[in-house]
């Protein structure tokens, strides 16, 4: 098979197609998936630049995010049959294969069948950003309808699915984005407010849309300067949830004083530590989640289509930032 590996840690020319040998079924509850589709996240950058879980080493293949077709099922699978479409998001980190190939195995438990009436790159795309954006807002933040909730990067591939969950929670919404483009695609996801930050002024925008009282949650997807720029902007005993490490820079005296609620989410320790009831949990994220896309109450946006080859140029892509919606891989 046709599959991109990590051949070193370092810049996207790392990345290189090569022929390997088709992964093969060897426990029982596994399933062999032909794959269309890979998402590509930030995770994939950081890994190849920085180096993988595990204290894994390359050769690898990345890729968390996968969609295909069973093509093979072990002997005790209950689930699938082979002709069953599949989406999940697994492997990549180090220990077992991602999903920039043209097949995977894994076992059935880590998989959920793909929503109807959504395509191949869509489910490709959609798994680990609705993983985290759910778990973020819902998990962590408890949000609540009524609530007024700022998510920055609102136009990116976790801040756009963060917005329509919002949304369908009952809350109002409050984005930052970079663009009129990207103002005008938000709004089309049903965000209230928006804040252009490169012609705005956050705080003093914040507190004219809340009268003065600021935000009951904060959902950070951008990192340390923006966390801190973020304490001000909620109200007391409001909240804040970070994808990302703040940074030791951090000055908690102030969220100290207004009684807030500071919360991390990883989307990957379930997978990392083999947490079986979170793991749990996130099938049946994927299973409502699938639910709505089918219903047309969420939508993923992909933004670029690249072929397997392309996977370094994807990834050049992704680094320049500011992107918007998902980019995929085309496996299959």
């Amino acid at each position: 098979m046709k599959a991109v590996v990590m051949t070193d840690i370092g810049g996207p020319e790392v990345l290189k197609l090569k022929e390997l040998p088709e992964p093969q079924i060897n426990r029982p509850n596994q399933i062999k998936v032909r794959l269309h589709t890979a998402g590509i996240n930030p995770i994939d950058t950081k890994l190849r630049a920085r180096g993988l879980f595990y204290d894994a080493q390359p050769p690898a293949i990345l890729g968390c995010d996968g969609a295909g077709e069973v093509v093979a099922i072990g002997d005790q699978v209950t689930r699938f049959q082979p002709g069953d479409k599949v989406w999940f998001c697994h492997g990549g980190l180090g220990r077992e294969p991602g999903n920039y190939a043209q097949f995977s195995v894994l076992d059935e438990c880590r998989a959920e069948f793909m929503p109807t009436r959504i395509n191949f790159p869509e489910a490709g795309a959609t798994p680990l950003a609705l993983i985290t954006a759910w778990e973020a807002l819902y998990d962590r933040g408890r949000l609540e309808a009524g609530q007024v909730v700022l998510i920055h990067a609102g136009a990116g591939g976790v801040g756009h699915i963060a917005i329509q969950l919002a949304k369908i929670r009952g809350a109002r919404v409050i984005t930052t984005v970079s663009s009129q483009e990207k103002a005008d695609f938000v709004q089309e996801l049903g965000a209230d407010a928006v804040v252009n930050y490169r012609t705005e002024d956050l705080e003093n925008t914040i507190l004219e849309h809340t009268d003065g009282q600021g935000v009951d949650l904060v959902f950070d997807t951008v990192g340390p300067e923006t966390f801190r720029q973020s304490l001000p902007l909620i109200r007391e005993y409001g909240g804040i949830v970070t994808i990302l490490d703040p940074g030791d820079r951090l000055i908690t005296s102030e969220a100290r004083s207004r009684n807030l609620t500071i919360a991390f989410t990883l989307m990957l320790t379930p997978a990392l530590k083999d947490i079986k009831a979170a793991l749990a949990h996130q099938g049946e994220i994927l299973r409502l989640g699938g639910e709505w896309m089918s219903e047309g109450k969420l939508r993923v946006e992909v933004s670029r289509m690249f072929q397997l080859e392309d996977a370094a140029k994807a990834h050049r892509f992704i680094e320049e930032g500011h992107t918007r919606g998902k980019l995929v891989l085309m496996t299959g």
